[in-house]
């Protein structure tokens, strides 16, 4: 990175210039209720197809009978932002956006978790699923700048707690199905006490409660699913889901589904090609560390991190575990190389959530970027309101399968600590860099803009269908650099802690300035190619233009 580079901030806390203004509302009231330390997630979306990503921001509710030790917001639902976005004649960007969440129809009442996104049925327009301790949400977009709740008419309206889910098209009929992670069984008439070693009160370890099953809804080609969580996920396997990624990690064209469990045995689900799941994640290493323990897994992203064409698995975890790193071998076995590449000792000292593999300075190779906050106070504190505060951290990889932390050289938005737990990734302002929405539990959105990454060369890919123009989740992209470099990227929208992130792919190319030809592997598992891609632009790429 050049020293003009260094000399800025790397990210910069745009949130109050942009008009954002949202405080998330978790309903603590000394009660201790498990649901107060888990949200919320966030999400980043293009709802109005005018090239630019929106926001929607997740929100609590009361628990309980008990006064709240935060005051709450006049109007505790899930909030919609529309994407202002300005571009000058001289490239200069005015970011600014616009709350519509009255004139969407979006009611989002219930105590929000996550959210995700994706065009449920093939009409071009993204729909949003919104999960909730409660019934969670469908809603479709009707293409006008309105939503319409679909929740029971979909069939994906279930209650419980449901945290992380996923849009992905398993068995590539052209239809994006929905899987929703589950957390545990909790309802308040049953919470449970828990003290720590003090003696003094706390939030329980999610150990005290059951888990509660994941969910697999299949598409019916509609916009309308159903259940085939029995059928599908053979050996039904439990654990208290928090993060969801997929991926093709195998290598044989079907995407499968990796699940991070929080306290238990992580799961990988490898798609069997016929409807159905197995779950092979302690045969590919990836349901235990390397120690054999499993540990409070959180936030989770797939990506190609040592560019050898295969996607990897990275997962945050509570303090004193150290994030974990799963290097794949490109056949779906993978290795825990998170001591020696260094990113478990740098994390130890952090409980990490939200979570993306980005290529913040678009060198060619993917870094590592955490939103952390603790579940439980430190030794001699009281949650008095909620001081479970930690810093964001910055990890560069240096190329050599090592990474280091550079968050002291990212700028202030990275010295302030918060409770942070959701994060969605995307190109905010369309300039070619990577920028982060950060939803913090009991405090306010934070949106980081980029400064350096645009400062290299890049290229900004839509891959969408020829028919409705939907974004195709799962696709496979190889760019071809001019210096003969092969980056492998996926175009998802998963991923991270309960937070829906940009579906485009955006690639970057360090020095080079060559138009790179593109390869696309599209969801039903076809293969083709565009011979030269502009540099420094976003491009749509549509089904059936390629060569």
């Amino acid at each position: 990175m050049s020293r003009a580079a260094e000399a800025v901030e790397w990210f910069v806390d745009a949130t109050a210039e942009a008009g954002i203004s949202f405080v998330h509302f978790n309903g603590m009231s000394g009660a201790y209720y498990f649901p107060e330390v888990m949200p919320p997630g966030v999400g980043v979306f293009d709802f109005d197809n005018d090239g630019d990503l929106d926001l929607y921001l997740v929100q609590g509710q009361r628990l309980g009978s008990g006064a709240p030790q935060q005051p709450p917001p006049e109007a505790l639902k899930g909030r919609l932002l529309r994407n202002d976005l300005r571009v000058a004649v001289d490239g200069t960007r005015t970011l600014r956006f616009t709350d519509v969440t009255d004139a969407s129809g979006i009611d989002a009442a219930g105590y929000g978790m996550g959210v995700a996104a994706g065009d449920i049925d093939n009409d071009g327009w993204t729909d949003l699923y919104l999960t909730h301790f409660g019934r969670n949400q469908m809603f479709r977009n009707n293409g006008d700048g309105t939503f319409s709740d679909v929740s029971a008419r979909s069939g994906t309206d279930q209650t419980g707690f449901a945290v992380s889910a996923a849009f992905v098209d398993y068995d590539r009929d052209g239809s994006l199905d929905l899987y929703v992670g589950n957390y545990v069984v909790y309802a308040l008439a049953r919470d449970q006490r828990c003290a720590n070693l003090a003696g003094v009160r706390t939030y329980c370890p999610p150990q005290v409660y059951a888990p509660q099953p994941d969910r697999l809804y299949r598409n019916r080609g509609d916009g309308t699913f159903v259940d085939v969580t029995a059928r599908a996920l053979v050996g039904s396997a439990l654990g208290r889901a928090l993060g969801v990624s997929t991926a093709d990690f195998n290598g044989d064209g079907w995407l499968d589904i990796y699940v991070a469990n929080d306290g238990s045995e992580n799961i990988l689900w490898t798609n069997q090609r016929d409807g159905t799941f197995r779950n092979t994640a302690l045969l590919a290493g990836v349901a235990l560390t390397a120690e054999g323990q499993a540990e409070a897994s959180m936030g989770v992203d797939a990506g190609d991190f040592d560019n050898d064409g295969d996607d990897d698995l990275f997962m945050t975890e509570l303090t004193g575990e150290g994030s974990n790193l799963y290097v794949n071998d490109g056949t779906g076995l993978f290795e825990d190389r998170s001591a020696p590449t260094a990113v478990g000792p740098l994390s130890l000292q952090y409980t990490g959530f939200g979570t993306a593999w980005l290529d913040y300075d678009n060198d060619g190779w993917l870094d590592l970027l955490t939103v952390n906050g603790r579940v439980q106070a430190a030794d001699g504190e009281t949650l008095g309101p909620f001081p479970l505060e930690q810093r964001r951290l910055l990890f560069r990889n240096l190329g050599n399968g090592r990474f280091e932390d550079v968050s002291a050289r990212a700028g202030k938005a990275f010295e302030m600590a918060e409770v942070g737990r959701g994060a969605a990734f995307g190109d905010v302002d369309n300039d070619g860099d990577t920028d982060v929405l950060v939803g913090n539990d009991a405090g306010p959105t934070r949106l980081l803009i980029n400064t350096v990454g645009a400062r290299q060369h890049w290229v900004g890919l839509r891959l969408v269908d020829a028919k409705a123009r939907r974004d195709m989740l799962g696709a496979r992209v190889q760019v071809f650099r001019g210096d003969g470099v092969v980056l492998t990227r996926r175009a998802r929208a998963d991923g991270s802690y309960a937070s829906a992130n940009d579906p485009r792919v955006l690639v970057g190319l360090g020095a080079s300035t060559e138009p790179p030809r593109v390869r696309v592997t599209w969801p039903d598992g076809l293969d083709e190619e565009w011979p030269s891609v502009p540099v420094g632009r976003w491009t749509t790429l549509v089904q059936g233009s390629g060569r």
